[in-house]
């Protein structure tokens, strides 16, 4: 009687469920409030039974604030190639394009289909499919708008609970092995804003005032680099940064010296504060004549801007509205030998005794690139550069650990892992960190560190911050890494990844507040993007 009672109860479960699974992958990747479509879930469904999907129901964790949420929505992808199949992927194509200017912002009607749309009231919702199959593969995903006034703070987090196909539930099946977060973004820069191709290099500073300065390359007609027709673009915040004011360009040359735009592009910007003053200083590559090859090869030795790249500067005194006119102050730092001289993109630093240090790269005599440091004694007058810290290194970013002792934090060509280093004096020597080519790894690409002292956090605490894609073969997973040490050692639980996505890879962190973490990079979802990180959201 019991096996004839459980075989009846077996038979009664095969009649409630379909036989194929649904699969589903919860991203980790920004919301952008400004978005109308953002991926909030994945599905992959192999119709080998199913005819139809009927519904799909989500489930929002109890502290979510859905009178934030202004829409969810379902929507069907269509299918995958046949040889595609055994790759197991989620969508055969980005749904949501990051590139494709003036296309950003909504859901592209050609690679999927709305099936369903609803303001939620609670918790769980149910959206209605009613779409029939395609024998093989069938991708769905669910997409979430916020409403405009939605906090740079919210959090989102839901579960797919149910599907439900031809009236049977599916089995479902979460492919994301820890409970996925999704955090607010806004896109500070997008692909054909002001009627540019791109935006790259990002630089972050906060002004005495608490205002954020967000510097970028302009580039108008493609993302490469130079040369081309790039400009210094800057984005201005006084609310912490959930609005940005219009851009403005404190450095482009135009048609200088009767050449195209294109043969007068400035890029890779480096901005510091000068916290004794608050003027704020902007350093990039001006290049020159060069017939839009790039800069990298096609600077050469000599110092006049028809041979070789220059090194100009652009300062504010009024808190980042205005700007000066360029100060050209290569002579002053390139030697004759060097084939280019440029910065380390991202931001400088104003050190406790008033020194200004700009991170720089150039490439020697013998074509090998060299990472280094220059500073000014005099609130930006003169310049000096010494030595560099390390061969085959490139883009860097510098803190100072302790009142006088400056950490160089490198690319290296090597590939793998950051190179790091320490001088005491300014450059003239240098000594290897214990953290060197050990500690952070790296896809070969920029990183950000700052050092935040314990009297200007909230942890009370020294602190080192550092961001950059956490890879060594692809620039994805951006990441953002506390050290309590003076960065000796990199704890996993002191970690917080927010863009599992493919992206650029560049980065620049700032203090907002006391609390609160300042993050503009390169995402999978906007060439510009800014975050908000609290501090305990880190180290809890």
């Amino acid at each position: 009687m019991k096996k004839l009672l459980s075989l009846c109860i077996g038979m009664l479960s095969i009649g409630l469920h379909a036989a194929d699974t649904v699969f589903v992958k919860t991203p980790q990747v920004p919301i952008l409030i400004e978005r109308h479509d953002n991926v909030l879930a994945y599905l992959r469904l192999d119709a080998k039974e199913t005819k139809t999907l009927d519904n799909v129901t989500i489930t929002f964790d109890k502290n979510v604030p859905l009178s934030q949420i202004k829409a969810i929505k379902l929507y069907y992808g269509g299918t995958d190639a046949p040889q595609d199949r055994g790759k197991k992927r989620f969508a055969p194509v980005e749904y949501i394009s990051s590139n494709n200017p003036g296309q950003t912002l909504s859901a592209n009607p050609s690679y999927s289909i709305k099936k369903a749309e609803i303001t939620p009231k609670t918790n769980t919702l149910t959206l209605e499919g009613k779409q029939n199959l395609f024998p093989g593969y069938n991708f769905f995903w669910i997409s979430i708008e916020m409403q405009p006034t939605a906090s740079l703070h919210t959090k989102i987090c839901a579960e797919v609970t149910q599907v439900k196909g031809d009236g049977k539930i599916i089995p479902t099946k979460n492919t994301t092995e820890q409970k996925v977060v999704q955090r607010m973004a806004v896109g500070v820069r997008h692909a054909g804003d002001d009627g540019s191709a791109a935006f790259r290099i990002p630089g972050l500073v906060t002004t005495n005032k608490g205002t954020l300065l967000g510097v970028y390359d302009v580039r108008y007609n493609s993302s490469v680099d130079l040369q081309e027709h790039i400009d210094i673009g800057l984005s201005r915040s006084t609310d912490g940064g959930k609005t940005w004011e219009k851009m403005c360009l404190p450095l482009s040359f135009k048609e200088y010296g009767g050449l195209p735009s294109a043969q007068n592009g400035v890029g890779d910007p480096s901005i510091l504060v000068d916290t004794k003053t608050n003027t704020v200083w902007i350093v990039a590559a001006w290049t020159h004549g060069m017939g839009n090859q790039r800069a990298w090869w096609s600077s050469h030795q000599g110092m006049d801007l028809n041979h070789t790249a220059q090194l100009v500067l652009a300062k504010s005194t009024d808190d980042g509205k205005t700007w000066s006119e360029p100060i050209n102050i290569t002579e002053q730092v390139k030697l004759p030998e060097w084939y280019f001289l440029l910065q380390g993109p991202g931001r400088g630093i104003t050190m406790e005794d008033g020194t200004l240090v700009f991170p720089i790269q150039f490439i020697d005599k013998t074509r090998i690139p060299n990472a280094g440091i220059m500073y000014s004694k005099d609130r930006g007058e003169t310049w000096t550069i010494h030595h560099h810290a390390r061969t085959n290194t490139t883009e860097a970013q510098v803190a100072e650990l302790e009142p006088g002792t400056l950490m160089l934090n490198m690319r290296d060509n090597r590939g793998g892992s950051r190179a790091v280093y320490t001088t005491q004096d300014l450059g003239k020597t240098w000594k290897e960190h214990e953290s060197s080519r050990t500690a952070l790894i790296e896809p070969v690409c920029m990183a950000s560190l700052i050092s935040v002292k314990a009297k200007d956090n909230v942890l009370g605490k020294d602190l080192l911050i550092f961001s950059n894609p956490n890879s060594t073969n692809a620039r994805k997973d951006m990441t953002i890494k506390i050290s309590m040490d003076g960065g000796n050692t990199w704890s996993s639980e002191h970690q917080l990844l927010l863009d599992e996505g493919y992206n650029w890879g560049y980065s620049c962190l700032t203090m907002i507040d006391k609390e609160t973490i300042g993050i503009l990079y390169e995402s999978s979802v906007a060439h510009m993007t800014f975050q908000s990180i609290k501090l305990k959201d880190i180290i809890k």
